[in-house]
Order: C-alpha cells, then sequence, then structure tokens
C-alpha cells in the first residue's frame, strides 16, 4: 500500500486537505484532514504537503504517429511527454500509416501500445466513405469511439459521402467525434487565395482559408445528423466564436453532444501568425483575437466541455514554406496541464473548473471505466502539481520527439512534481520511475 498525505485535493467541485490509500492499482481510501488513518501496512509514505492533488488528466485527442511516422513521434516518446506534463491517459487518433480503419489495425496498435506506453491508452477506430460495417460490427466497450474527417486534415480521411453520413449518424453504436471543416468552403477559399499568391500563399491566410464559415458550417450539420439521430456527438477543436451558439450551457449529464477546444486556441490568435508562423499552423486554424476572447470567456461555462490538445507533432522541417507546404499541427500534450493552469491563475476559470475539463468530464462523456475521478475503488490514476514552482519552457525541455513546442520562452506558474498510473509513481517530477500502462475500457 501506499500513504499519499497533506495534499491540497480537488476533486468533483471542491478542494479540501487529504490523503490518499492506495492499494494496488485502485484508491483504496480517501481520508479528509482530520479524520484517522486506517491502522494497516502501509509499505510507502508520500508526504505532498504544499502540492496540489487531481484526478489524472485524460486526454481525449492525441496523435501519436504510431504506426508510420518514426522520425515525427512513437508511443514511447509522446507517452513519456504525456506523464511528464501530467496526463495519465489518451486517446489516441486513427490517421496514422496504415490508417485505423479497421478492427485488425485498431488491435494492431492496442498490441503495440502495451509494449510502448508510459500511459493508459485508448484508440478511435476512423470512419470511411466505405468502411461502415466495419464500424457497425466493432466492440465499443474496447474502442473509444467513432473519429470523423469532415473537413480532409493529415492523413486524408474525409468522408464526404452524404448518405454515408448519414448511416454512420444512424447505425453506428458509438461516440463520434467529428473534425468539423467544410471542404467546399475550403477549397473555394484555398482557390481565391491561389489565384492571388500563386503557390506562395503566406502563412498568415491560413484563418482566412480554413475559415470561420468552413468550421461552423460543419459542426452544425454534425450537429443536426446527431439531434435527427440521437447520437452521441463530440466536436473537436472548436476554434471560433459563432460555433460555440451550437452547444447547450448545461452540465455534462444533461447532453449527448458536447464540444471540445485546445490550448493553443486560448493562447493565440491571428496576430502570431507573423511571429510564429506556421509553428503554429493547425487545422482548424488558429483565428482571430475575438475568437479567442470568446473562446476564453466560455471556459468557465459548461458550453466548452473538454480540453484536449490535438497534440500532433511534426519536424520543424515540415513546418517549412508556404501555406499549402507547411505541415499541419503542433505538440502540445506535455505543456497543456501548465498553460491551464496559467488560465486559472489568470481568473478564466478555477482550478475545479479545469479539473472537471481536463479529467471528470472526458471520463463521463467517453464512458472510460473508473477513472477521471479520485473516488475509492477508482483506478489510482493521479497527478501531483506544484503551484508555486514556476517553469520557463525551452526546447531543451521538450520531451516529444520533433523536439519544439509553440510555447517556448513562456513561463508557466506551476510544474508537474509527480504523476501516478495505475498506483504506480511513474514520473517523480524529474525521472521516469516506471511504466504499468493499462488498456482503457468503456461503459454503454
Amino acid at each position: 500500500m501506499i500513504l499519499i498525505k497533506n495534499a491540497h485535493i480537488v476533486n468533483e467541485g471542491e478542494a479540501f486537505i487529504g490523503s490518499i490509500l492506495i492499494e494496488n492499482d485502485i484508491i483504496s481510501k480517501i481520508i479528509r484532514k482530520g479524520r484517522p488513518v486506517p491502522q494497516c501496512e502501509v509499505g510507502s509514505v508520500i508526504d505532498v504537503k504544499g502540492l496540489t492533488l487531481i484526478p489524472g488528466v485524460i486526454d481525449t485527442h492525441v496523435h501519436f504517429r504510431d504506426p508510420g511516422f518514426p522520425e515525427k513521434a512513437d508511443f514511447e516518446t509522446e507517452s513519456r511527454a504525456a506523464v511528464a506534463g501530467g496526463v495519465t491517459s489518451v486517446l489516441d487518433m486513427p490517421n496514422t500509416k496504415p490508417q485505423t480503419t479497421s478492427v485488425e489495425a485498431w488491435q494492431g496498435k492496442m498490441d503495440m501500445a502495451a509494449t510502448k506506453s508510459y500511459c493508459n491508452y485508448g484508440f478511435f477506430i476512423g470512419a470511411t466513405n466505405d468502411n461502415l460495417e466495419e464500424l457497425k460490427m466493432a466492440d465499443y466497450s474496447k474502442i473509444c469511439g467513432v473519429k470523423l474527417f469532415l473537413g480532409s486534415s493529415t492523413g486524408g480521411m474525409l468522408v464526404s459521402d452524404g448518405s454515408t453520413l448519414e448511416q454512420i449518424f444512424r447505425d453506428v453504436p458509438a461516440l463520434i467525434m467529428v473534425h468539423a471543416e467544410d471542404e467546399a468552403v475550403i477549397a473555394k477559399n484555398k482557390e481565391h487565395y491561389l489565384k492571388l499568391y500563386g503557390d506562395n500563399v503566406p502563412i498568415e491566410c491560413h484563418p482566412a482559408v480554413r475559415s470561420v464559415e468552413a468550421c461552423y458550417k460543419a459542426s452544425s450539420y454534425a450537429v443536426g445528423l446527431a439531434k435527427k439521430y440521437g447520437t452521441r456527438l463530440h466536436v473537436a477543436h472548436v476554434s471560433t466564436e459563432k460555433e460555440l451558439e451550437l452547444f447547450a450551457n448545461k452540465p455534462i449529464t444533461d447532453k449527448c453532444i458536447t464540444a471540445e477546444t485546445c490550448p493553443h486556441y486560448l493562447y493565440f490568435c491571428d496576430l502570431d501568425y507573423k511571429r510564429l508562423g506556421a509553428r503554429i499552423k493547425c487545422n482548424p486554424a488558429i483565428k482571430s483575437l475575438a475568437d479567442k476572447k470568446s473562446l476564453l470567456r466560455e471556459l468557465s461555462s459548461n458550453k466548452i466541455d473538454t480540453i484536449g490538445t490535438d497534440h500532433a507533432p511534426h519536424l520543424l522541417s515540415d513546418k517549412e514554406g508556404y501555406l499549402f507546404s507547411a505541415a499541419s499541427g503542433m505538440p502540445s500534450v506535455q505543456f497543456s496541464l501548465q498553460a491551464m493552469i496559467n488560465l486559472v491563475d489568470k481568473g478564466f476559470l478555477t482550478i475545479e473548473n479545469l479539473v472537471e475539463k481536463m479529467c471528470h468530464n472526458p471520463a463521463q462523456i467517453f464512458r472510460i471505466k473508473d477513472r477521471g475521478f479520485i473516488r475509492e475503488g477508482y483506478k489510482a490514476d493521479l497527478t501531483l502539481i506544484n503551484r508555486d514552482r514556476k517553469e520557463v519552457v525551452n526546447s531543451l525541455k521538450v520531451l516529444s520527439k520533433c523536439g519544439w513546442t509553440p510555447y517556448e520562452d513562456m513561463e508557466f506558474h506551476s510544474s508537474v512534481a509527480m504523476t501516478i498510473v495505475n498506483g504506480q509513481v511513474v514520473y517523480d517530477g524529474s525521472d521516469f520511475i516506471t511504466r504499468c500502462p493499462q488498456p482503457l475500457t468503456y461503459g454503454s
């Protein structure tokens, strides 16, 4: 048994001083300050006075690029970055090589992660124009959901057939997570800027090509299908003020259509392209200052349900060139928690809100069993944060294989002091101690 004592625990909307007793991989007892610790044989005691203890962060949107892109990332390097950032579980996207569009490909990734991961793991199965039967027959107690691309992005998995889309929303018994950008709008905008600039379209035009209209048209289409068929829908990486109109400001338990945004939409806007160029080029595009301000304003509401990173590493050499040659995507998983705590310190949300959107809601939306909360009988996935230890980010601290971050030179107000996965200290704030990942499982 392990006893973690004197923690400042933040969980399920409240904060209190207490201790956690861990037996094997399970939280066996939560002891509030002033109550007696059960008399039992404890193998080790970890005094964490002054540190904040939250459930392990669940990042439901990562691209670890494994298999197929070993020069950019692999599951070992990116899961190390994840646990160093306080992330204990990840859900990985299907646009790998080969694409995860069959149960066989999904099983191959599960087998791979079992040997390489430092954090718990789950994988989406991807939708295509012709794999409907595969999606209908998949076991969604083991597969976290279906990823659907309504706009083309890295990996070329666009689903464009209207009849197929209707059938996916009607017949597939799973949560659908959608990348929502309208392909026709993007194509029209692209044609305009190619005529204007030739092949040398500046990076700054990215939010005009992958525009507010493109996002809203696709998001509203997906929401309409979900309402029509009663489908569980999670809209990924919401980047615009207008899209927020589509989502209800009510508790997670009262809705089946939910929304994610990402730290980069809260930190950057179109004014930053001149300074950072393709380092902040991602799909959907980072948009206007007004969009950024609206997303920040709604952070404390229930319109935004989760914070996912869309962690998508590329080599910096892939980010060179003009708009249509530079790769889209950026690494984020290592610094997402610290970035969000900075926003807590600036008053955009409370630490309780943060835990809800990065721990509780991901578990509830994806029906992840026995994780996402500090509860007796749940898995002991825990993150300890030092709110008083500042850290300035530089490339030497980046653990992702790509070796860079858009947050370079930024000062974070906190640091990750320890990450516990399935009852074991995997990361102690400076070193990796062990690895004991488990595959995630899902309820009905």
